[in-house]
């Protein structure tokens, strides 16, 4: 091999796809392969908990301002619900985290965070009281 995943991870996955195109399993590097294919279902999850975590903070600034409300906000919450919604369709095994109450407990202690750091508020609730259909449901918004 004469790409070195350490130092060019482009021209290394460059070489290891050429190399699996011709046949040449004997010459590629499976053990870094094996991480990327890890880090490819580990950057799927990181995105849905990011968009999550974005939604439910904006539902939270909707909740909790409601005098600073904005088309703004309501188009960050559209987007963000269509992400998760894309994400959860195109790569359905990740449908299993939204079930997981330690996720929830992650993606809504982050979107917590961030809320607070936006509005300098401390009074959010310490468990979310919405249901994901609500949360992720078209048009819905906390009163």
């Amino acid at each position: 091999m004469t790409a070195c995943y350490d130092t060019d991870i482009v021209a290394w996955a460059n070489e290891q796809a050429r190399l699996i195109r011709a046949g040449r399993f004997d010459l590629l590097d499976l053990e870094h392969i094996a991480e990327e294919i890890e880090d490819v279902g580990k950057s799927e999850q990181r995105e849905l908990a990011n968009r999550m975590a974005i939604l439910l903070m904006h539902l939270l600034k909707w909740h909790s301002q409601p005098e600073r409300r904005g088309n703004s906000w309501v188009r960050t919450i559209k987007e963000q619900r269509r992400g998760v919604r894309r994400r959860l369709e195109k790569t359905p095994s990740l449908k299993a985290m939204t079930a997981d109450a330690a996720w929830w407990e992650d993606v809504w202690s982050d979107a917590v965070a961030r809320a607070a750091d936006e509005t300098g508020r401390d009074d959010f609730p310490e468990v979310c009281p919405w249901a994901e259909s609500e949360i992720l449901g078209e048009g819905w918004l906390p009163s």
